[in-house]
Parts: C-alpha cells; structure tokens; sequence
C-alpha cells in the first residue's frame, strides 16, 4: 500500500451472485481481512468463505456478536438492508452496504442516526464513483474545461434483468426496479458531478405485469412485477444545473450515451458508471472535435469494495460513498416515483452534500 492503514475485520452477511466480485477486491486488501461470512444458503456461505482462508462460516446473530468482526459488509436483498444496518451498528459494528440503503427514506434516517448514536461509520455503494472513468470526468468539470455546467442527461435502458439472473424476483419487488436497482449508479454520479439536487418531476410506468426468468434452473418461472419498470425524471440540482434521467427494463435497444454533461463553453462524455473506469471524452467551444483525456484521479482497476477501503482511508473525515450521500439518492429516487405519482414537482427534503473529489489517481490500493 502507499500508505499505513487501519485494519478492519470484515464479517459479510450475504453471499449471494454480487459478493463474488466483493470477495475478489478484498483479496487485493490485507487491511480489510474478511474472519465471517453469513448467509441463509450454508453452502453459498461456505464456498465465499473458501476464498478467505481466515475467515470462518457463521450465522448472522454469530457474525453481528463476533468480537472480531468491527464492520459489517451487507450484501443481502435491499428488502433487509436497513435491517441488517441496524442490527449491525447496535452491535457496535461499522456498516457497508450494497445499494439501496434502506428500503425508504425514513429506515435509512434511522440507520444512519443509529450511526450517529453508535459512533459508527456508514457506507454504501455504488463505489464505481471512485474509479477512474467518474473521478476524471469530475476532474475535467472543476478544471472549468467547459465553464459552467449547465444540464446532463443520464440513461440506463435493458430489456430486464430477468434474461440472465438466476433468481430476478427481488429486482421486480419494492426495493427493486430500474430505478432503485440501477438509479444508485447514475444518481450518485451526478451528485459527484453536480452536486446535490433540489428538485424533482418525473413519469414512471409498468408496461408488463409479469416476467420471465431466461436462465438458470428456473428459466421459464413466471413472476409478477410489483414496481413500475420504466422511470423518466427531470432533476433540479442546487447548483441549477438541470439533469435528465431514463432507466428502464423496457428498452431492447437504444444508441443513448450513459452520461453526458453539457457546459458553457463544452460537453463532457462519461462513462458507464456501472464501471470503475471508460472512456472520457471532452468537446470544447476551442477543439470542437471529442477528444479522449486520459484518466487522472481515482482508483485504477477499481473493483466493488473500494469503498471499504475509502471508508478507511477516510477515517478523519467525510468518506466519498456515506451513508448521508446513498440517503439523499435514495431521497431522491422515492420523490421521483411520488412526483410520477402526483404529476408535479417536489422537493427533495435531504440537503446531500457533493463529496470531496479524489486528488489523482490510486495505483497501488
């Protein structure tokens, strides 16, 4: 490592398809050894625990009353995120988690003043933020590449995730939908891009009451859809820059771009921010041509759980991905559904805060 670091034994409750690409990047950091895993299927559990040979196979009530276990990384179904969070920080443990925080709002209030009651730290993904492919672009934007940014637009469109997951049910769930499910990614970069945001109108829809499940030993399962699968906003940030959203499991195909910011005096293109890095291309008023930049801030070869290791790294202050960011998209994503609902604007009641950028780049986590 560049730099000494704490140490944070990890328990991981969940071990379901995600936790495989967790479980990789934690290997790469000997500061966050994993000592438990957790999770309702004992040989999922234990096959994840395979991969760390320190770590051991435990029940969840073993795991948040383990004294060797100081944070908890939760990758269970987001109908149990705040669940698992609270219980986790009750237990004194610090808390990770995958997206969403909490199922609504007022859980994920509740999590992170049970944060602040405990004295813990609260994290949660999408960490793709502190890849190379966000921080750049962020990095071109408070350069003033291209003056004052002044709208974006931001798309996500798939036919569903039922085609390959074996086990799609909970996406179509409440917790779930193209917007809870993939909104995280799209929403937190734009807040790391263009800060927090105050406002917001939007439509959303349920074009299909039911789904198919396309692969694994369950392919041909019919399942109801409970959340509406296609969402467009429009997103007022406080800086008064205006976003446009589309995320969707309706779409087959679209030549769409992933992110675009669009500026006084260019455009930025950003990458998939489902990714840790992509291309970034910058067009300006004085090379109006698109050209590549090359990456210069963030994680080179990110992978999920970076977070975690920011969370370390952050220790003294506010870390990029917390608890008080995922709570204001999360805030943001459920007054976008209620502003589908009404047919009107309104309000986004969480301040959110615009993180501090990453100072270059990180080759050596």
């Amino acid at each position: 490592m560049g730099e000494s670091l704490s140490t944070l034994r990890v328990g991981i409750v969940g071990a379901g398809a995600i936790s495989g690409q967790y479980s990789r990047t934690l290997q790469r950091l000997p500061h966050l050894p994993v000592v438990a895993v957790a999770d309702l299927d004992p040989a999922r559990a234990q096959a994840l625990s395979d991969g760390h040979p320190k770590s051991r196979v435990v029940t969840v009530d073993e795991l948040l009353a383990a004294d060797d276990v100081d944070v908890v990384l939760n990758l269970t179904v987001p109908a149990v995120h705040g669940q698992i969070a609270l219980a986790a920080l009750a237990a004194g443990k610090h808390v990770y988690g995958e997206k969403p925080l909490a199922l609504t709002v007022d859980e994920g209030r509740k999590v992170l003043r049970a944060a602040a009651d405990a004295g813990r730290s609260v994290g949660c993904a999408p960490d793709t933020v502190l890849g190379t492919g966000i921080q750049t672009a962020r990095s071109v934007l408070d350069a003033g590449t291209i003056g004052t940014p002044v709208a974006a637009t931001a798309f996500m469109t798939t036919p569903g995730h039922e085609r390959w997951h074996p086990d799609p049910e909970f996406l179509y769930r409440p917790g779930g939908g193209p917007l809870l499910d993939m909104g995280p990614y799209y929403l937190t970069s734009l807040v790391h891009l263009l800060g927090p945001v105050a406002t917001v109108t939007g439509v959303s829809s349920r074009p299909a009451p039911e789904r198919v499940i396309g692969s694994g030993p369950r392919a041909g399962t019919v399942f109801g859809v409970e959340v509406d699968t296609h969402v467009t906003g429009i997103l007022t940030h406080v800086s008064g820059a205006v976003s446009t959203l589309m995320i969707s499991f309706d779409v087959w195909a679209a030549r769409l771009p992933r992110i675009e910011v669009y500026g006084s005096g260019g455009s930025v293109s950003v990458p998939d921010p489902n990714r840790f890095d992509g291309e970034v291309s910058v067009f300006t008023a004085e090379t109006p041509s698109w050209q590549e930049v090359a990456p210069t801030a963030g994680y080179v070869d990110g992978g999920r759980g970076i977070g975690l290791d920011d969370l370390v790294r952050s220790a003294a202050g506010e870390h990029r991905v917390s608890g008080a960011l995922a709570l204001h998209v999360l805030d943001v994503m459920e007054t976008l559904l209620a502003a589908a609902g009404e047919g009107r604007a309104l309000p986004v009641a969480t301040p959110g805060v615009r993180p501090e950028a990453m100072a270059g780049l990180l080759p050596d986590w």
